[in-house]
């Protein structure tokens, strides 16, 4: 998920210039095709590059400015390969460096202009968090772990200061967040908590600013809940705006300082809408672009510009 300005910067400042939502499923087959959301007029292409595979269940990260990231997911067996998307080019490459573990339904998230982390992961469960230095894209393991090995959780990051995993699966539906903090990269855990225990949910972040967690599954029932970190005190709300439907495994991105976006999941059947949560007032619109395949368990990334 997504990642995200540059901290402490005014918000009125940052230049956005598109997300982009990878790969996933139709619920037939896994797919490899990059749409792109330009802002700010939230209009809607697709990449002549493609991911190298079809693949779902990724985790996404951007290094906003320069380029954004989709590492590990699905595709007949687990995957450890991290493709680059390079900005403003959009040209795709892959990394040498790769994942500690093949691992699929993992998370991402970045401190942008230094490193990105993704966490977690099935087939173990994981609870490693790789990261990828920028610029050179080295890959090292961080010391600290998550509080529990974990899969289909969700990232996203206060970019400058911390990074945050939440939800998940960990032999039931988990409602912790785990925090690490740039740029020691320690672990805490968060003593607020997501409002409902899930897993396969989403999340973006108005870096300098909240961070929020969205839709998801508790093993019983889709959620279209919404809830919002505040940094620094990294206190929990729940936003009167919800998801436009139910829906599990979407996808978030945001244009820091100006809004973020949840795409695509499912709820009775695959879903290709985006919903967008404007800044600061947290107000819901659903786009009228849509993803060019109504997919669930896709990534996402965005590339919030300059100051």
């Amino acid at each position: 998920m997504p990642i995200l300005g540059i901290v402490n910067a005014s918000k009125s400042n940052f230049r956005g210039v598109a997300g982009y939502f990878g790969g996933g499923t139709d619920s037939v087959s896994d797919l490899s095709g990059i749409d792109k959301i330009t802002f700010p007029a939230d209009t809607k292409t697709t990449l002549s590059a493609t991911l190298t595979t079809d693949r779902r269940s990724m985790g996404g990260m951007a290094n906003s400015t320069v380029a954004g990231y989709f590492g590990g997911g699905f595709n007949g067996g687990n995957l450890n390969g991290i493709d680059k998307i390079t900005f403003p080019a959009d040209t795709k490459t892959t990394l040498s460096a790769t994942l500690t573990d093949q691992a699929r339904e993992l998370a991402g998230m970045a401190n942008s202009n230094t490193a990105g982390y993704l966490a977690g992961g099935n087939s173990g469960p994981f609870n490693t968090i790789d990261k990828i230095t920028f610029p050179a894209d080295t890959k090292t393991t961080l010391g600290a772990t998550l509080t529990s090995t974990i899969a289909a959780l969700a990232g996203m990051a206060n970019s400058g200061t911390a990074g945050y995993f939440g939800g998940g699966e960990s032999s039931g539906a988990v409602n912790r967040i785990d925090k690490i903090t740039f740029p020691a990269d320690t672990k805490t855990t968060l003593s607020a908590t997501l409002t409902t225990a899930s897993y396969f949910l989403a999340a973006m972040a108005n870096s300098g600013t909240a961070g929020y967690f969205g839709g998801g599954f508790t093993a019983v029932v889709r959620l279209s809940q919404i809830d919002k970190i505040a940094f620094p005190a990294d206190t929990k709300t729940t936003l009167s705006a919800t998801l436009s439907s139910l829906r599990r495994m979407p996808a978030g991105m945001a244009n820091s300082g100006t809004a973020g976006y949840f795409g695509g999941g499912d709820d009775t059947a695959e879903i290709s809408g985006i919903d967008k949560i404007t800044f600061p007032a947290d107000t819901k619109t659903t786009l009228s672009a849509t993803l060019t395949t109504a997919r669930k368990n896709l990534s996402a990334m965005a590339d919030s510009g300059a100051i």
